[in-house]
């Protein structure tokens, strides 16, 4: 719950460096004291790119991700399995911090600068704390609690058939490596196929009669009608 409220926190630093960039903005759109150009430059010209923000939300901090699209409880990942929430937790860290990153990369206010430098710190810290109760849990790997099926464990296989670099995630300790991998690495023949009782036989090649197509029609369609062309003639 800490590093959750935490987030949350971060979400009004960012929402206040939104306002404190267009301030202004709200009362010049408001009252038009502005000509129209004059006042699209001024808004812009506070270091807020997106005049969208500015014209829609009255130049305040909207509930929306980069693209627009409001915060939903879609983004609540969660599958309910510690083992594996927490790396996705790692994930999203990690994904965090290089867009703190970038985007630090493309502002010259100081700052911001400043801001955006604590929050990237932060998920530098959030991350460490997510690996550490990670590795508390022993054994964390596999997930969940069923085990893989042995056979299939520690098999890599070379299914681009192109030459592969070799390292430790494919070669050596447990890792078996399949070269010329079958179509189907249970030893079948790769194809879907089934086994049907007579009735669902039966079944299948009335379907097979009524829906049969006869190679040696031509028959005029709606396209042809449409397009004016039937038989080889204009209509």
């Amino acid at each position: 719950m800490d590093i959750a409220t935490e987030e949350l926190s971060h979400l009004e630093i960012v929402g206040s460096i939104i306002v404190m960039l267009n301030k202004g903005a709200k009362g010049q759109l408001a009252e038009g004291i502005e000509e129209e150009g004059e006042l699209y430059r001024s808004i812009n010209g506070n270091g807020n790119d997106s005049h969208i923000t500015s014209l829609l939300y009255g130049a305040g901090a909207p509930l929306t991700n980069s693209a627009g699209v409001p915060f939903t409880a879609a983004y609540i990942d969660t599958i309910g399995e510690p083992t594996a929430d927490f790396r996705s937790n790692i994930a999203a860290e990690s994904r965090a911090k290089i867009v703190y990153e970038r985007l630090m990369n493309v502002t010259d206010d100081p700052g911001v600068k400043e801001a955006l430098g604590f929050l990237m710190t932060r998920e530098i810290a959030h991350q460490l704390s997510f690996e550490k109760a990670l590795h508390a849990i022993q054994p964390n790997f596999p997930q969940g609690k069923l085990p893989g099926m042995p056979e299939f464990t520690n098999k890599y296989f070379n299914m681009s058939g192109e030459p592969n670099v070799r390292g430790p995630w494919n070669q050596g300790g447990v890792w078996e490596y399949v070269e010329s991998p079958q179509p189907a690495v249970d030893g079948g023949d790769g194809t879907a196929s089934v086994t049907l009782d007579a009735k669902d036989a039966e079944v299948l090649e009335m379907m097979k009669e009524r829906t049969q197509s006869d190679p040696t029609a031509n028959p005029i369609t709606g396209a042809d009608l449409g397009s004016g062309f039937v038989q080889g003639k204009n209509v």
